[in-house]
This record gives structure tokens, C-alpha cells and sequence, in this order.
């Protein structure tokens, strides 16, 4: 007689994959070594208290967010009910907010939860979906349609035939994007370099609706180009710009042809177009080139014995092939994902495919996002596809500034 065994699989976020184990009926089995729901946590921890609890802050520097304890550099989110809704590499996604306290449902049940916000069914709309929309979806298009023929000009969401437009603005009293069609971007008015000010159209104009009226005396897209300057405003962009597709590599101030870089006080970025800009040699440590070689324009020079962009890798290496290789291949079994080639034990990633990226060359870096053309603004590096944005900038492609102000 067959005896068949009966599984309940969780579905709870945190039990997607086991990292160091296999998975037994919905459940992971750890490794020697290793525990946790998905055997993500080491037994023993060779990471200092100050290294562990700073590769588990969130872009705020907050431990874990507060929803959770630091165990050897990854998050391990606090879940008392054992419900899986605090989720997330350092606790951010709270799914208990989408819970209706009169329900109790997710969403009110026309709804789907993700990371802590509700994401309404057609017809349904507020922050847990618990109102029905009482006209008709023809009608609610029609309303939120901007001029240019667009469901909120593509930079708000339509709930109800009203636009909610995406606020870039940290202090969500009036944001960059605005009307009644989110057809004002406030952005096109702001120089690239004074992203982290309220200075719109380079001091010297008016900002209507994402368009500058300039003061007498200044003329420009932004107003940044004073009448008095012998150069014409292509002339003197056409100077700052150099061998960059922006103007001072859009990492500084055009004046009469001539860059001021930016953030003010800060020499890494410098050169008479902006050009050199030397945090592209820190790693997320803030280490300059791996203390391995030395910057020169943004570029790592290494040390002999060393190599790779940020001189990360030893040309020494105490492993056999057999050894090295294993540790490049990834869970299906190819080495370096087919995109690079395996030294000791890393993978050095394909240099003629520059967007390649990852401990197994498998991350595609253009998937990361872009503000005024540049890859997280310039204002962090891509890693995996994602931002990882330097200290007091935030948002999906590091375009907001939340930090002090600059001297």
C-alpha cells in the first residue's frame, strides 16, 4: 500500500528560498552552520557589533528599521503573532498596515498588500481599499487624463477620477509634480546641481508649472545664463559640457561656460567639466580602491599584486581550479551566469558588458534607475539593479536629498 505524505506549505514573504539549505516540505532544512526560517543567520559571526549593526541600517540609519534585531549583519525581523507580515533585507515592509481594523481583512478583500500599501482592485480605492468608486470607469479616464493624452502624465496614479501625483518632495507639503493631471514638474525647473535645494530656476526666475520665467538680466531653459556673459547659451553650455552628454557632467553649475562642481566642499568631484568623479572609486565601506591602489579621476590605479575596478582582487591564490570554480558557479549550475570568468573563487565580470554585475555576474545594472540620464543621479552606485544611495540621499534613483544642509 502507497502512503503518500501531506504537506501545508507556507506562504508567507519570508519563506521564499533557503539560503544555505534545502527545502523539506515547505520548510528548510539548514545546513551545519546555519539557522533561520530560510537558514539565512550564521551560527558564529565573524563581523564586529559596529560592522554587523551598520550593514543592517536602512537609508534613514535606522537598525532594522526599528522592526527588528541585527544578527550578524542581516535583519531578522520582529514577528510575535509568527505571521511573516515584518518582511523586507531590513524590516521596511509592514504588511499589518493594510489590515482593516474593522474587517480585519487585507485590503477589505479588494485589495492586494505589498510592502505595507494597498494596491486596489478597478473600482475600489483608498489607503485599504475600503471605498467603491460611484462613477463609471469611462468617466474616471476622461478625468484624469492630462493634456498630452496621458493617465496623469505618467507621474501619479488615477483613483476615482482624481490624480494622486507621485510627491518627490521629503516634506509632502507641495511636491515637485503637481496639478490637476500631475502635469507640473517643478523638476524641469531646478538646475541638476541644486537638486537638494528649493532654488528653482538657478536663483534668477520664476517657476509656472515646470517652465522658468527669468528675471532681467538672466535667460537660459533655467535661467542660468546671465545676459551680460559675452557666450550665447549654447556657446557656454557647449564649453561645460566637454566630452559629457550634460553640461558639467551634470554634476555641477554652468556659468558663462565655465563649472562650479557640486555638493559645494566636496573635492572628490573635480575637473573642468566635472569629469573626475573620485566616490566612484569607494566601495560601500567607503574604502578608496580597496586600500589597494589610489584614485585618479575616478578611476583606480592598483597596487601590484591587485586588480579590478576597485583593486578588490589578488592575482595571488591559494585554491585549486577545482576548488575556485565551485564557488563561481550559481544555483543552476553555470559559472559567472555565462557572463565572466572565475578567479579563486570570485567572479570577475565581463568588462566589454560594463552593466554586468554581481557575485556571479548575474545582475543587469541598467535595470537601475535614472534621473536627468545619469544611473542613480550620480548620486550612488548600482548595485544588482538597484540604487544604493550615498549618505543623505534617497529615492529609487538617489535624485532626493535628505541630508544637512551643504556648507
Amino acid at each position: 500500500m502507497l502512503v503518500f505524505r501531506v504537506c501545508t506549505i507556507s506562504l508567507t514573504p519570508v519563506s521564499s528560498g533557503c539560503s544555505h539549505g534545502k527545502c523539506d516540505c515547505g520548510k528548510c532544512k539548514c545546513d551545519e552552520g546555519w539557522y533561520g526560517e530560510a537558514c539565512q543567520y550564521p551560527t558564529t559571526c565573524n563581523l564586529t557589533r559596529k560592522k554587523s549593526n551598520e550593514m543592517c541600517k536602512n537609508s534613514q540609519d535606522i537598525i532594522c528599521s526599528g522592526a527588528g534585531t541585527c544578527q550578524c549583519g542581516r535583519c531578522k525581523c520582529v514577528n510575535s503573532e509568527g505571521n511573516g507580515l515584518v518582511y523586507g533585507k531590513f524590516c521596511e515592509c509592514d504588511d499589518r498596515e493594510c489590515i482593516d481594523d474593522e474587517t480585519e481583512e487585507v485590503c477589505t478583500g479588494h485589495g492586494k498588500c505589498y510592502c505595507g500599501n494597498c494596491y486596489c482592485e478597478a473600482g475600489w480605492h483608498g489607503d485599504k481599499c475600503e471605498f467603491q468608486c460611484d462613477i463609471t470607469p469611462w468617466e474616471i479616464k476622461k478625468r484624469c487624463t492630462s493634456p498630452d493624452g496621458k493617465i496623469c502624465s505618467n507621474r501619479g496614479t488615477c483613483v476615482c477620477g482624481e490624480c494622486t501625483c507621485h510627491d518627490v518632495d521629503p516634506t509632502g507639503d507641495w511636491g515637485d509634480i503637481h496639478g490637476d493631471t500631475c502635469e507640473c514638474d517643478e523638476r524641469n525647473c531646478k538646475a541638476v546641481y541644486d537638486r537638494y535645494s528649493d532654488d528653482f530656476c538657478s536663483g534668477h526666475g520664476q517657476c509656472n508649472c515646470g517652465r522658468c520665467d527669468c528675471k532681467e538680466g538672466w535667460t537660459g531653459k533655467k535661467c542660468e545664463h546671465p545676459r551680460s556673459c559675452p557666450l550665447s547659451a549654447e556657446e557656454s553650455a557647449k564649453k561645460c559640457q566637454g566630452n559629457s552628454n550634460l553640461p558639467c557632467s551634470g554634476r555641477g553649475k554652468c556659468e558663462c561656460g565655465q563649472c562650479t562642481c557640486f555638493p559645494p566642499g566636496d573635492n572628490r568631484v573635480h575637473g573642468k567639466n566635472c569629469e573626475c568623479d573620485d566616490r566612484q572609486c569607494e566601495n560601500m565601506d567607503g574604502n578608496v580602491c580597496g586600500g589597494h591602489g589610489i584614485c585618479s579621476c575616478g578611476r583606480c590605479i592598483c597596487q601590484d599584486g591587485w586588480f579590478g575596478k576597485l583593486c578588490q582582487h589578488s592575482r595571488k591564490c591559494n585554491m585549486t581550479e577545482e576548488e575556485s570554480r565551485s564557488l563561481c558557479e550559481s544555483a543552476d549550475g553555470i559559472l559567472c551566469s555565462g557572463k565572466g570568468s572565475c578567479h579563486c573563487g570570485k567572479c570577475i565580470c565581463s568588462p566589454q558588458e560594463w552593466y554586468i554585475s554581481g557575485d556571479f555576474c548575474e545582475c543587469d545594472d541598467r535595470d537601475c534607475d535614472k534621473h536627468d540620464g545619469l544611473i542613480c543621479t550620480g548620486n550612488g552606485v548600482c548595485s544588482c539593479g538597484n540604487c544604493e544611495c550615498w549618505e543623505g540621499w534617497n529615492g529609487n534613483a538617489c535624485e532626493i536629498w535628505l541630508g544637512r544642509e551643504y556648507p
